[in-house]
This record gives structure tokens, sequence and C-alpha cells, in this order.
């Protein structure tokens, strides 16, 4: 378990080198480094915690999520949080999605089905906020045709964030539907039937090998079910969705300004608050590509792309979008690893333990 997480990592560090080759393969060296000695670091402070806060933020709406059917204390959800945030940015593979709930059954008894549909849940409300904010900017910009950056494979220009948006938007309505329905009492009951109804389909088999089945299959998969929707309660009460949305727009707008606070020290970023969350906006687009542990390459890529709308140069959005990614990644990391820390958490283990994505009884 051990060696496959150094693997994994390693490979994850070699991915992300090569990613941010791939960024960068055009800015000359020794210029991203004269901007990287230039930016007044004093900046990075109040930009960091403004990191925190969003991060805090996350876990209260997290929690509030849960306490739809879990009660957990604020401290509870955070410690998770952080160390499922911390191993999406150090593992390729997003394992960290998956290590929150494991957590959650290890430490609070809670069943990992509702654990990662909570997870799902709040996704939700980041992709429905992305939405919003996307169509305000493109409302808001005239994104030239013609700009572009290559980045490995992907082109990423305007056709580019018009698909990925439009992928976003469907992937979100699938998902809301989905959850619409497995909430739904009927339609719960109903998917009871057909599980129920496996043994029948093996009707040349003996009646205890059918009993057998029923037992093992159709038991676990009726709770995997009843688990997830438990983890969806949220959806029956509309005035705590509505509460999430307003915590999701806080985590945006404290992400944003965690942005802007740090491009103040950043010579030749003159970007408004509300530029700088277009900025933000678009690169959250690109990243939805397939990319390497945290993000990097694509994201200054992304970057670099993004702030040539606004008349930034290719040196200076260079050196903003790395020195920028890592005030957003690195403390996440740090805090992840006290954390894990704190509440004694085996991150190798965690991260690629398989028995605790099987069904749970709860």
């Amino acid at each position: 378990m051990k060696n496959h997480f150094i693997i994994s990592l390693v490979a994850g560090i070699i991915l992300s080198v090569a990613a941010l080759y791939f960024a960068f393969r055009n800015v000359p060296l020794y210029a991203l480094l004269n901007y990287l000695g230039s930016i007044n670091y004093l900046w990075l402070f109040p930009s960091v915690v403004l990191v925190c806060f969003s991060f805090f933020i996350r876990a209260v709406r997290w929690r509030f999520i849960l306490a739809s059917s879990h009660q957990i204390g604020v401290r509870e959800a955070f410690h998770p949080l952080m160390i499922g945030f911390m191993i999406n940015c150090i593992l390729p593979g997003r394992v960290g999605e998956l290590a929150r709930p494991i957590i959650l059954q290890k430490k609070k008894k809670i069943p990992f089905a509702t654990g990662i549909a909570t997870v799902a849940a709040e996704r939700i409300f980041d992709v429905a906020a992305l939405i919003i904010f996307a169509v305000v900017t493109f409302a808001a910009i005239e994104i030239d045709p013609q700009a572009e950056i290559t980045f490995g494979d992907f082109q990423l220009n305007r056709s580019t964030l018009e698909v990925l948006f439009d992928r976003i938007i469907i992937v979100g309505v699938l998902l809301i539907a989905a959850i619409i329905m497995i909430s739904i009492s009927r339609v719960r009951r109903a998917i009871h039937r057909v599980i129920l109804a496996i043994p029948a389909l093996v009707f040349f088999a003996g009646e205890s090998t059918r009993a057998k089945i029923n037992a093992n299959v159709c038991g676990p998969l009726i709770r995997l079910v009843d688990n997830i929707a438990s983890g969806f309660t949220l959806i029956k009460h509309p005035i705590r969705i509505c509460i999430c949305g307003l915590y999701s727009l806080i985590v945006w707008i404290t992400a944003a300004l965690s942005w802007y606070v740090f491009s103040l020290g950043c010579p030749g970023i003159n970007l408004s608050y509300t530029q700088m969350y277009a900025v933000m906006v678009i690169i959250c687009l690109f990243i939805a590509l397939p990319s390497v542990p945290g993000y990097w390459g694509l994201w200054e890529a992304g970057g670099v792309f993004a702030m040539s709308l606004f008349g930034v140069t290719a040196d200076a959005a260079a050196g903003f979008t790395l020195a920028n990614h890592a005030v957003q990644v690195f403390p996440v990391i740090i805090v992840g690893f006290v954390s894990a820390i704190i509440t004694s958490v085996n991150i190798w283990q965690i991260s690629y333990q398989k028995k605790s994505t099987e069904p749970q009884t709860g």
C-alpha cells in the first residue's frame, strides 16, 4: 500500500513537471524567474488566509449537507475535507473524493454510500455556481475566436471553452436528474423491486444458490441505494438548498478575492476584481479537461489564455498564474497533512483502501 502511494506520488510529480513544460515551453526561463523574483510576497499572507477561509466555508457547507441525515461538527467535516483535497493535489485519479467518505465511515460510522452522495451533492453546488458565473463571463467578455494556446494535445480557445461549458451543463443536468429520481420514494421502491428480482434470473440454479444471491447481492445493493438516497436528503428541503447555494457563493467570492489580493503584489497584473473573477472562471472551465494532480500546467496555460483577453503580457500572465497556483495549492497540501496528523489518518492507506467502497449496512 505504501509502495503504491509512493509510486503514484512520483508519477504525479513527473506528470506535473511535464505539464508545466508544455505550459511554459514558449516562455524563456530567465524571464519567468525574473518575474517570480519581482513579486511582492507580502500579499501572499492575506491571500493564503482567504484560501483557508474558503475551505472552512466548504467544510461548513459539507457539514450542512450531511446534517440532513447525520450530525457531525464543523471540525469533524473540516479535517476529512482538507485531507481529500490534499490527496487530489498530490495523487492522480482524484482519489481524494473517495477519501472523505472513507474517513467519515471510519471515524463517524457514516455509510460510505451516504458520504459519497454528500460529496456528489457538494460538487453539484459547485457546478451550478460555475455554470452561472460562466454564463455571466461569456456575456460580459468578447473572446477573440483567433485567441489560442496549445497545451499538449489540447487547443485552448473559445471553441474549447464552449465545448467544456456544454459538457459541464450536460453532466450537471444528468446528476441533478439522478439525485431527484433516487430521492423519490416511489422510484426507490421500483429499484428495490428490480434488485429483488435478480435471483429469479438464475432460475436454473438451486433454491440455496438463489437465497445466497438474495442475501449477498440483493440485500447489500438495496442498502447501497438507500444509503445514497440518505446522502441526498437535502433535496427535500428547499430552504436548506438555498442556504447551501449561499455558502457556495461565499466560497467562490472568497476564492476570487484571494486571487485578486495576490495580484496586487504582482507587476503587470492590473486587473479589477471582476476581471480576475472571469480569469478564475475560465481556468476552472479549462481544468475540466484531463489533467495531472493539482492541475499543474493546464492551470497555467489556461491562465495565460484568460489573461491575454485583458491585455496582460504572456510573461506576466505565466509568472502570476504559476505563483498564484502555488498559493492556492500548497496551503491546502500543508493543512491536509496537518489534518491527517490530528485525526491519525493514514494517508496511503486511505488512498488505496478498496474495502470501504463496498456497500455498507451503516
